[in-house]
């Protein structure tokens, strides 16, 4: 072990976790990959304020730590990228109940409105789907949200959000801005009335879409 590495010291699970993952920014690196692999580059641009030595400094600890490991993607990608472990995936769960927990604070003027992101949005409610609205369905969802793209991969009864365009042809695709995407997935926005107000580009069958909105619209 690290003499020179800060640590609790205690034989609390918690304080084990918060030896690990407690570092600032280190959550942040976590949340970021559980949306899929990144590029160090991806990561310092979602993560900016960090700076580059910083990053480099807390993705070694995580490697390290047997939480992040760095691998290649096959062609034609075949960029240098940084991917969860399964120890890493296990957080998924915690860094969603965190959210949650977070998402009941007041807010306040110190906080920067350019980082509401529609992925992490999908990130939570994708983990709080519930069976029903998934169970016996294959399907793919695209979403281009300002300036962000993510999708949802939809395998029977699980919901996973990625970074990026979908990979394949989407069953439904919805174009807009996120506040249209809140009201759409609150059912205070249909999508007609979308189409209609030119608010969205909503494309796919009535029901993929139905079933991407109500994924987005599930809550804990």
């Amino acid at each position: 072990m690290d003499t020179q590495r800060r640590t609790y010291g205690q034989m609390c699970p918690i304080a084990r976790s918060l030896d690990i993952v407690g570092e600032r920014w280190s959550l942040l690196i976590v949340r970021e990959l559980l949306l899929g692999p990144k590029r160090f580059k991806d990561l310092l641009g979602e993560l900016p304020a960090m700076g580059t030595n910083r990053l480099s400094d807390r993705l070694k600890t995580l490697e390290a730590d047997g939480v992040v490991a760095k691998t290649t993607l096959p062609p034609p990608g075949e960029a240098h990228v940084y991917v969860l472990t399964e120890l890493g995936e296990r957080l998924r769960q915690p860094v969603v109940s965190l959210a949650q927990w977070g998402a009941g604070l007041p807010l306040d003027d110190r906080l920067d409105p350019r980082t509401a992101r529609g992925a992490l949005l999908a990130l939570v409610r994708c983990a709080t789907a519930a069976p029903q609205l998934t169970k016996g369905v294959r399907e793919i969802y695209d979403f281009l949200i300002g300036e962000e793209r993510f999708h949802i991969i939809v395998d029977r009864d699980e919901a996973l959000p990625r970074s990026g365009p979908a990979p394949i042809d989407a069953d439904a695709t919805i174009a807009c801005d996120l506040q249209t995407l809140i009201m759409l997935a609150a059912g205070g926005l249909t999508p007609a009335q979308a189409r209609r107000e030119h608010r969205a580009r909503i494309e796919g069958s009535p029901g993929a879409v139905k079933r991407a909105l109500a994924i987005m619209r599930r809550r804990a």
